[in-house]
């Protein structure tokens, strides 16, 4: 269970369901849950069956109940985590619930060391306001039966989370409440992030080594499940964690990509004009991209390079440049001062292979996807440049 920072995704991953929104959030949960819900209810079963015996077929029904129960409180724990990020003005897309428990999908990173930790540590801080809450309601149960085990048992289900969850290592929210100490101690959030990865590839050790030592060292009664469960666990944590080290050097390299700083250089010409003098006027200027005008002055289109490239020269004198255009859509438009997170997230919301970059209402020229392929492998690539990076071909 953990706050995740992802690039926004309307589109749901197939075996999703909507269940609803809270405070404008959407809640998802995916079939796998389902899963998890019939394995809890038979585990319980022979429970309940000691518990209210006499109950027959509705045993399994009230290992349901439990199970819905148990996923209440894992949304409160990622409502939490949601609600304060847009309370900190974070785009939240959505809350998913899934066999492992659940994520929140927020837009971009936190910006300070105080805001990661916040987002973060209220999720485990939840849970375990469920869990004593929980366990004061079954101090108050008059019986010992099933409502009084449901109590006890989401009490400890939900301690067990919290804790566990405030574990210092990535994916776990204990791992960016580490991140965040790392951060604000050294004022750098690569570090945070190395630290925090590497500690979570530790508690995945650890998970990994639990039933081992459980059984050897303090003789408890350790099962295949066990060692099936622990395994499940560890390669979670040891996958999340690894893949946080990756996405800390990407967004280590992020900051040096600049709309500005990769533009390259565009001649605006009219719609009409013959593509070979385009080329040509484009050669003289040193531009690396046409861009198109109509009655207007306007300008309304990019030149595809691949269609130029793609039209035999012979035929350049008479084709237009505008017939090779590509008509400026909503979010094709760049502003010059867009850069890392936000530059990414732009290209990301609307996909293209090349974008208009304007400085106020000026040109300042246009933006080609592989340029900045190129400028993002060369950064966060091993032993890569983490200078300026890519052509600069605004001189």
């Amino acid at each position: 269970m953990n706050a995740s920072s992802t690039p926004p995704s309307r589109t749901r991953p197939p075996g999703t369901l909507r269940l609803g929104e809270i405070g404008g959030i959407d809640v998802l949960v995916r079939s796998s849950w389902l899963l998890v819900a019939v394995l809890i209810a038979f585990v319980l079963q022979p429970t309940i069956e000691i518990i209210a015996p006499g109950l027959g077929a509705l045993t399994f029904v009230a290992g349901l109940a439990f199970a819905v129960l148990l996923y209440l409180s894992v949304l409160l724990h990622e409502i939490s985590h949601a609600l304060v990020a847009k309370g900190f003005g974070y785009d939240v897309r959505s809350v998913t619930l899934n066999f492992l428990g659940g994520v929140t999908e927020i837009e971009g990173e936190p910006d300070t060391p105080g805001r990661e930790f916040w987002i973060a540590v209220v999720g485990p801080l939840t849970s375990l306001a469920v869990g004593a809450a929980s366990w004061g309601a079954a101090l108050l149960v008059p019986d010992s039966g099933l409502l009084l085990f449901a109590f006890r048992a989401l009490a400890l289900a939900n301690l067990v989370v919290g804790v566990l969850n405030l574990l210092p290592g990535l994916p776990l929210d204990g791992g960016r409440v580490f991140r965040a100490a790392v951060w604000k101690a050294t004022g750098n959030p690569y570090a945070g992030s190395v630290a925090a990865g590497y500690g979570g590839r530790v508690v995945a050790l650890l998970a990994l080594a639990f039933p081992f030592v459980g059984g050897e060292l303090f003789g408890f009664d350790i099962t295949i499940l066990d060692y099936l469960i622990a395994f499940v666990v560890a390669m979670f944590l040891w996958t999340g964690a690894s893949q946080a080290l990756v996405a800390a050097r990407i967004r280590r390299g992020l900051p040096g990509l600049t709309a500005r700083g990769l533009a390259r250089r565009a001649l605006d010409v009219p719609r009409d004009t013959p593509l070979n003098q385009a080329i040509d006027q484009a050669r003289q200027a040193g531009a690396g991209s046409i861009v198109v005008h109509g009655a207007t002055g306007a300008i309304d289109g990019i030149v595809d390079e691949r269609a130029v490239l793609a039209t035999p020269e012979e035929r350049r004198p008479w084709v237009s440049v505008g017939a090779l255009a590509r008509t400026l859509s909503p979010g094709l438009t760049l502003p010059v001062d867009l850069a890392g997170e936000a530059l990414i997230r732009a290209m990301q919301r609307t996909p293209s292979s090349d974008y208009l970059v304007v400085d106020g209402d000026r040109l300042y020229g246009v933006l080609v996807m592989t340029d900045v392929d190129t400028a993002f492998a060369e950064r966060v690539r091993p032993g890569g440049r983490q200078g300026d990076a890519g052509r600069q071909t605004h001189g």
